[in-house]
């Protein structure tokens, strides 16, 4: 399982990322009927024919986040390879169905099989991490045009499973928009296949899946205080389920 981030570190200088443009992914493509029902014959085959075969998965969601529909931020602490599955497969359908995630574009979509996976399982999204600008504007589009995007945050995947504190990103693509954000925390995952893993554990380790209520900016919230709040969030679902995993 490849990691969304790709690798962090090449012996070769990085390809250019491709822009939004010549990758051919126009909002349009992220809720295309066609797409839709392919991606969702893919994931049933990916999540549940692989992934929850690999792991004992229990799922907790606030009655609140199934009102979510429309364009919204998805949130997540990040320490394993199974994040996206486990998100992806365990938010309500009106946000799963079209959510969409950020993928390195550098890595994913500068080989045809590559893209095609990352776009056909995750609705992917090209993301610039060379400095060149690419793709810029093209999370904000997707919100603005009612297509759920997750983020992780903390920005990469945590060694040890412990969170690291979130980058304001993902409040303020929420703030400036005016789109909710879903926090949701994910509890077991590091121990079932940690960063430096390829495979999860065998026996089928335990992984919840905790969705909450969702968050919308308050008066004159600042982006800062925003943040603040959504980390505070995952981390109380975090803590509140840990007691489901049996160790």
């Amino acid at each position: 399982m490849e990691s969304l981030e790709g690798p962090v570190a090449q012996a070769d200088p990085a390809p250019p990322a491709p822009p939004a443009e010549s990758a051919k992914v126009g909002t349009a493509y992220y809720t295309h009927v066609g797409r839709r029902i392919a991606r969702k014959i893919a994931q049933t085959i990916f999540f549940k024919g692989l992934v929850n075969r690999l792991i004992t998965r229990t799922n907790v969601v606030d009655p609140a986040a199934f009102g979510v529909k429309g364009g919204c931020v998805v949130v997540a602490n990040h320490s394993s390879h199974l994040d996206a599955p486990l998100v992806m497969s365990g938010v309500p359908h009106y946000i799963s169905r079209d959510l969409a995630t950020g993928v390195a574009a550098d890595y994913f979509f500068t080989a045809w099989y590559k893209k095609l996976f990352t776009q056909l399982i995750f609705n992917a999204f090209p993301i610039d991490r060379t400095g060149t600008g690419a793709n810029r504007g093209l999370s904000k589009k997707l919100l603005a045009a009612g297509i759920p995007i997750l983020i992780f945050p903390e920005g990469t995947r945590s060694k040890t499973g412990k969170m690291a504190p979130f980058k304001v990103g993902a409040a303020s693509l929420a703030h400036s928009l005016e789109v909710p954000v879903v926090p949701v925390a994910l509890i077991g995952a590091h121990e079932a296949m940690p960063k430096d893993s390829s495979w999860p554990r065998p026996g089928r380790p335990p992984v919840v899946v905790a969705v909450g209520a969702p968050l919308r900016t308050r008066g004159n919230e600042t982006v800062t205080g925003f943040n603040e709040r959504i980390e505070a969030a995952v981390r109380a679902l975090y803590a509140s389920n840990r007691s489901k995993i049996q160790d």
